[in-house]
């Protein structure tokens, strides 16, 4: 059956691939970011040049390490977009937006409310010199959107198409008919050596190519017709996935709870940041004004902590090779503020207080190298 033939759900005037154009742009900051209990996959694009950033499909629990990167790579997030209206996870969109400013786009098929641009297709999203183009791939919901990379040379394709697979389309409005043509004409039609990264992956696989999924995707294979894949698709005999009757209501609502709430185990006792090596840190400025009320413990060794850069005034000496076995010495209901030369071993000391049981844990950034460099008063030492 050709493109716009009788049976095509997606009508006559579906999109084809147009020629591939010259393409000479800014360099691309591109990361792939995992969450383990949803298996989606988040991904960060950025302008090299400008700085300007966007991230598609963010987690609710992984906000906080989304922001964390973002802020080290020094990046300017303008807008997290969807794929659809996900039935396993709540979208971190609302999260983010009220950390770092950031809009939200979604298809205006899916239904959602509470986001700054509603999608149609073939609209662009800019960030910098580069764009993302929105393209309609409905079947696993009706407010499905892929995104291609303005040099064609990458799409990320929602659920609409998984490495060696395809998402449901047995609720959420999903039609198989309507899913076997959004990919035929709307993702197959890009060059073969497209990439293709998906929302989701269950086996670790991290990315594919058009041409490969038109190979060996044992539902899209260029030799499987339209009724092979309804039928497979009408056969698959899945259990309703476990997060769908929390997650699509906030989804509708990008992600915004009923009642304003951040991640459960978001620390308040001090103004810390999250770095994306996963450690709590906080500034030498805090805890200058506030070590009265913390267990500052210092990793080193005795020679340093006695040496010429001195030692943060009432800290207590536990090197870090002692700190599993001596963590029973320090109060658990204090906050503890680990310290060492550079911040490098003090951070895999908050690793081992977090496992001895201390909740309120951080690290000096930077060290007794930014206490000093601070001009912060210290116990011996020397100028």
């Amino acid at each position: 059956m050709v493109p716009g033939a009788a049976g095509n759900p997606l009508g006559a005037g579906a999109e084809t691939a147009d020629s591939m154009r010259p393409y000479n742009a800014p360099v691309l900051i591109f990361r792939q970011l995992f969450d383990p209990q949803s298996s989606t996959y988040t991904y960060l694009l950025g302008d090299a040049v400008t700085r300007q950033a966007l991230l598609i499909d963010p987690v609710f629990e992984q906000a906080r390490r989304d922001v964390a990167l973002v802020e080290e790579l020094g990046l300017k997030l303008t807008w997290t977009l969807e794929t659809h209206v996900h039935a396993d996870h709540v979208t971190g969109a609302w999260l983010v937006r009220e950390r770092l400013g950031s809009r939200i786009a979604i298809a205006k098929a899916s239904g959602a409310e509470g986001a700054d641009r509603y999608l149609e297709p073939g609209e662009r999203v800019e960030f910098g010199k580069h764009h993302l183009e929105a393209r309609a791939t409905p079947g696993h919901t009706n407010g499905c959107l892929s995104y291609v990379l303005d040099d064609r040379s990458i799409v990320f394709t929602g659920d609409a198409v998984l490495i060696r697979g395809c998402g449901r389309t047995d609720f959420q409005q999903g039609s198989a008919r309507t899913l076997y043509w959004s990919v035929r004409e709307r993702i197959f039609s890009l060059p073969e050596s497209c990439l293709i990264y998906p929302a989701h992956d269950y086996r670790g696989l991290t990315a594919s190519s058009v041409g490969e999924e038109k190979l060996y995707n044992p539902r899209f294979a260029e030799s499987v017709g339209e009724g092979d894949f309804v039928g497979y698709m009408e056969n698959l005999g899945l259990a309703h996935p476990k997060q769908m009757d929390a997650a699509v209501p906030a989804n509708l609502n990008c992600g915004k709870p009923a009642v304003a709430r951040a991640p459960a185990d978001e620390p308040d006792w001090a103004p810390l940041t999250y770095t994306f090596a996963g450690i709590w840190e906080l500034q030498p400025n805090w805890l200058e004004e506030n070590r009265r009320g913390v267990q500052v413990v210092d990793v080193r060794e005795p020679d340093e902590f006695n040496g010429p850069m001195g030692h943060i005034d009432g800290a207590r000496l536990v090197p870090l090779g002692a700190l599993a076995a001596r963590a029973k010495e320090l109060d658990a209901l204090i906050p503890v503020v680990t310290v060492c030369r550079s911040g490098a071993r003090s951070a895999q000391a908050t690793v081992l207080l977090k496992k001895a049981g201390f909740e309120r844990v951080a690290n000096l950034s930077g060290g007794m190298l930014r206490w000093r460099a601070q001009r912060y008063p210290v116990e011996g030492g020397t100028d």
